[in-house]
């Protein structure tokens, strides 16, 4: 099984999975609407206008597991991420990323460490994980923006 095959559920509870983006570079991010760090899914969403045509795509997965910055219904996430940041990127169901009940895609992606050599549990709300079509895997902590260099460079590589 690969990350593309794990089951998942849309955020308006379709089952799903990251299967339409094999062969895709893809952003995964861990979103939360209440979070000092929220104002990135402006730029998350730069990203996705940015590079969809070349085959890109944020993926978000709203997590309320860090001081539960993301109390809001499915309705009410969707609400928010549109009208206010103008979200076209797809989001899937609330899910958990660490502790026992940790969501098995986050069981893979949590095993990635990023350039520091971190690895294991999300720190925070926002961390990404750039799945490459080739089936590489990197990690950028939660405060890397969007329009981090490295981060465009790393995307920018993947396209090509």
């Amino acid at each position: 099984m690969t990350l593309y095959d794990i089951p998942l559920h849309t955020l308006s509870g379709d089952d799903g999975s990251l299967a339409p983006f094999a062969g895709k570079t893809v952003l995964v991010v861990n979103v939360a609407s209440k979070c000092g760090l929220t104002p990135q899914y402006a730029g998350l969403e730069e990203l996705q206008k940015k590079y969809a045509e070349r085959g890109f795509s944020v993926v978000g997965f709203p997590c309320n597991q860090f001081l539960g910055q993301e109390p809001g219904t499915a309705e009410e996430i969707q609400t928010f991420c549109s009208t206010t940041y103008g979200v076209t990127f797809p989001l899937f169901e609330k899910i958990e990323v660490n502790g026992d009940h940790r969501h098995p895609l986050y069981e893979e992606l949590t095993q990635v460490a990023d350039v520091d050599g971190y690895s294991g549990d999300i720190r925070w709300n926002f961390e990404k994980f750039l799945l490459a079509p080739d089936g590489s895997v990197q990690r950028f902590a939660p405060q890397v923006e969007p329009d981090d260099p490295a981060l465009v460079a790393a995307i920018e590589a993947a396209l090509s």
